[in-house]
């Protein structure tokens, strides 16, 4: 019999996997395994799972729920069971750390799953991998847990602001220092909980489509929660939206799914009907089909990507969206060489500190040392992109963080060593209460509602 996984000594057959890690918790197991041991997106293994068919919407639902909650709060998960567990939890098995995580998130988060269910699930998978001794030690550490549940101590506030904030609300240690040193406690806090918090599906209605309330009739005949954006009248936020991609008016090109705060760059931008249009950073796609919309398929907008995999997510969407002015080109956006435009956007590749709320896998992947890195990257793309604006054209920087270095600290060593560009004012394109003194788009998840981002537009004198 084939040998899927070995498991201290015992074996999981072929037979025996998929009944192992089957159902909503057991998957989720699974998929926490992968991320653990693997550099793998969250978002592409949870997709992958979400496909199959031997689970039903509410079960898919379920375990995305989960497995996204685990995630998100396994700093605080993590702390409590560290408290609970018999030895030295980090070095426990790495199903055997999973199992409890999942269970535990259920217990503290999940008020419709009673505490017996989460525990009984998480000692019968222990129980088939690991044996009756092993699944009551695990049964032992949860129901000691719940006794205790209002009894837990976290570090003291008063004594380590920064380990307490961390554990509390589930960020690592080095981004609660940074954020407390720029925020304050109190404004980190609010920041933490906003990424914390489960964020609305923003939807940007496609303009092409010039029928709005199309889509305005089918989130009322399907009843879902939603208000439009207060900040971009093409964008409406729903309120849990699932299975998005299944949905006719998705296919049919009516929507794409997009934060408010990806739109903000392409409003700073101005793509006019006409125009060229040369996106350095394009995948996968948001801002090139936005802009696409906007210039109402009359004129020509090039997309670079450094991978033809990526482009090819730029290609779909615009097949979509009945795009039909882009064109993709496979190339290091630092390098290129291209015939000058009146405008041109750079989407950096950014440290991603602003998006926890929508990828709280993001904050585990990231270490203090890659923000000097991406910032090297940055100022290449940028300094290359100058070189590619028509005189009295538009370069539009913007990133998807809230880190200054990565921001206006990249812009002003820029402008530093590129005096034909200057800064003209957001607030003439987009809300004032998104720009800040400098003319800047900075958006903050807990003050805006969605994602943490920085933008700013340069005329090239």
């Amino acid at each position: 019999m084939t040998t899927m996984q070995e498991t201290n000594g015992k074996e999981i057959s072929e037979q025996n996997w998929s009944t192992v890690y089957s159902g909503p918790r057991g998957t989720a197991i699974k998929i926490l395994n992968r991320f653990e041991r693997s550099d793998a997106y969250l978002d592409r293994l949870l997709e992958n799972e979400m496909r199959r068919d031997d689970m039903n919407e509410l079960d898919k639902g379920l375990m995305n729920e989960i497995v996204t909650g685990v995630v998100r709060w396994r700093m605080k998960l993590d702390w409590v069971l560290t408290g609970f567990f018999h030895g030295n939890f980090t070095k426990a098995e790495t199903n055997i750390k999973n199992a409890l995580r999942v269970a535990l998130y259920q217990i503290m988060f999940l008020d419709r799953v009673p505490h017996s269910a989460a525990v009984n699930e998480a000692v019968e998978f222990i129980k088939k991998l690991r044996g009756q001794k092993v699944a009551d030690l695990v049964n032992a550490v949860l129901r000691n847990i719940i006794r205790n549940l209002d009894e837990i101590r976290y570090p003291d506030v008063k004594e380590d602001q920064i380990r307490h904030l961390a554990v509390t609300e589930s960020h690592p240690l080095w981004i609660a220092k940074r954020w407390i040193e720029r925020y304050g406690f109190d404004g980190a806090k609010a920041l933490m909980e906003a990424n914390n918090s489960i964020p609305p599906v923003s939807l940007r209605f496609n303009r092409l489509k010039r029928e709005k309330q199309i889509l305005i009739n089918f989130l009322n005949q399907h009843q879902f929660e939603y208000e439009e954006s207060r900040y971009v009248p093409d964008f409406i936020r729903v309120r849990y939206m699932t299975a998005i991609g299944k949905s006719d008016l998705y296919r049919q090109g009516f929507f794409t799914v997009q934060d408010e705060s990806a739109a903000l760059p392409v409003l700073l931008l101005q793509p006019n009907p006409g125009e060229r249009v040369l996106d350095l950073c394009a995948a996968p796609g948001g801002k090139t089909t936005y802009i696409g919309e906007l210039m109402e398929n009359k004129g020509e907008i090039i997309a670079v990507d450094r991978y033809e995999t990526r482009l090819q997510l730029v290609t779909n969407a615009c097949k979509r969206l009945g795009i039909q002015n882009v064109k993709t080109i496979a190339a290091n956006a630092a390098e290129v060489e291209l015939a000058p435009a009146e405008k041109v956007i750079v989407d950096a590749p950014c440290s991603g500190l602003g998006v926890f709320a929508k990828k709280p896998d993001a904050k585990w992947r990231r270490e203090p040392e890659d923000i000097p890195q991406l910032v090297e990257i940055q100022t290449a793309i940028l300094n290359n992109a100058a070189k590619l604006v028509k005189p009295d054209g538009v370069l539009v920087y913007s990133t998807c963080t809230i880190e200054p270095e990565e921001n206006i600290g990249v812009v002003e060593q820029f402008l530093s060593n590129h005096p034909e560009f200057s800064i003209e004012s957001a607030a003439q394109f987009v809300p004032s209460e998104l720009v800040n003194e400098r003319g800047c788009v900075e958006t903050l998840p807990h003050k805006h509602k969605m994602d943490g981002s920085f933008a700013v537009r340069m005329r090239k004198r």
